[in-house]
């Protein structure tokens, strides 16, 4: 089904809920990681980030499980599959008292919970191409961007009011909420006669295909640079506010803040990108992001951290470019993969996602005592994504598509 003019209120708003389980179990629990490591007996407060990357290294495993089995077997029942690996990890949550083994719960959170992520995007890339497909993502992950602003005040009101297990529990709960909906209102989108026969060599079969298409591929690293990122800052947000400034009551709202740059430029993204083309929208994009990290470096070099509003502003500058790169690479990336939308999202999702979880780990243990190592990062990863880029303008003509 390729339907490219045709919006769908409840399709887009589906996708995104599915999508936002996965935001809720990650910024939900930020307020809660001092309180989770205490009560687990961490003693460097570093170790605490590992919650948060952790999950995000299930995400991009668990893709290349569920990705193809969706392209032979439908998305809606691989989606109900990796909700179930979502129920039992979250009970492994709340009832270990061991962090290596809260640790594993959290990769296994991942792990069902990439699937109702990696195939929301393949049944938009059933439904849609082109750049109106680009638009119907980026109208996803504008609504996707409005679970961060609000997670984590919904998170310290649940630790205030119970314990860090009822974040836990509120997940579960609004999982199966989501769920219901999605058996009740979502039709297939794999039609029977799409679908490939499950093989042994189906994933090795997708995996050569998937690398044939160089564009691809490109775009996926560049994800992986961008969110390697981005996923320093969620891994230590709570450690840069509540510790390096003092502002532990104000974090959650700080926080939604941000958040909200990031919606706008999705938002902004989603009227602009079928008039001015994917393409160069993320090109200018990245650009921006670039420029910016590598200006704050310039002018704090010295390490000492500026005034929390210089500081936010420099944030949302940040993620203001980030906004309109994440919705457009995906689509970017999926654009030549409609044949194979289940597997090319999930080496799509899992490459960019196992690029991040490193670049976070290894950047996020700087950030102790000072921003400067976040925005380095920033610098590193943007210029590198710049560079991709420039090649790809060599090989394909800067148009509409």
């Amino acid at each position: 089904m390729q339907n490219n003019n045709t919006f769908k209120f409840e399709f887009v708003a589906l996708m995104a809920s599915l999508m936002s389980i996965v935001a809720l179990s990650i910024d939900a629990l930020l307020p809660a990681l001092p309180e989770i490591g205490s009560a687990l007996g961490v003693t460097n407060p570093s170790n605490n980030q590992l919650l948060i990357t952790m999950i995000f290294l299930g995400l991009g495993f668990g893709q290349l499980l569920f990705g193809p089995l969706s392209d032979s077997f439908g998305r809606k029942p691989i989606v109900y599959i990796g909700f179930i690996v979502f129920i039992i990890s979250s009970i492994i949550c709340v009832t270990t008292k061991s962090f290596e083994i809260m640790i594993v719960g959290r990769i296994l959170q991942g792990i069902g919970l990439s699937s109702p992520r990696s195939l929301s995007i393949s049944m938009i890339r059933d439904s849609y191409s082109g750049n109106y497909m680009a638009k119907i993502l980026s109208i996803v992950v504008m609504f996707f961007i409005l679970v961060p602003v609000v997670a984590p005040t919904l998170g310290q009101f649940l630790i205030h009011l119970y314990n860090w297990e009822s974040v836990f529990y509120f997940n579960l709960i609004f999982g199966v909420l989501i769920m219901i909906w999605f058996w009740l209102r979502q039709p297939e989108t794999l039609k029977k006669d799409k679908r490939i026969k499950f093989t042994s060599h189906l994933f090795i079969d997708g995996t050569k295909e998937f690398f044939k298409h160089k564009d691809a591929v490109a775009f996926t690293f560049i994800s992986g640079f961008i969110t390697g990122s981005f996923m320093v800052y969620l891994s230590t947000s709570q450690q840069i506010f509540q510790e390096q400034y003092n502002l532990a009551d104000m974090f959650p709202y700080i926080f939604a803040s941000l958040a909200i740059s990031v919606g706008l430029a999705t938002f902004l993204n989603s009227r602009f990108v079928v008039k001015y083309g994917m393409l160069k929208i993320a090109y200018v994009s990245c650009i921006a992001y670039a420029v910016i990290s590598v200006l704050y470096v310039v002018m704090f070099s010295s390490g000492e951290n500026p005034s929390i509003e210089v500081l936010l502003g420099f944030f949302a500058l940040q993620f203001f470019a980030v906004g309109f790169l994440f919705g457009n690479l995906r689509a970017l990336a999926m654009q030549p993969l409609g044949h194979i939308a289940g597997i090319g999202a999930a080496i799509n999702g899992f490459i960019s996602t196992v690029m991040a979880v490193p670049i976070a780990n290894y950047i996020g243990n700087f950030v102790t005592t000072s921003v400067l190592p976040l925005f380095i990062g920033f610098s590193i990863f943007g210029i590198l994504s710049l560079a991709v880029f420039i090649i790809i303008k060599k090989k394909v003509r800067l148009v509409k598509t």
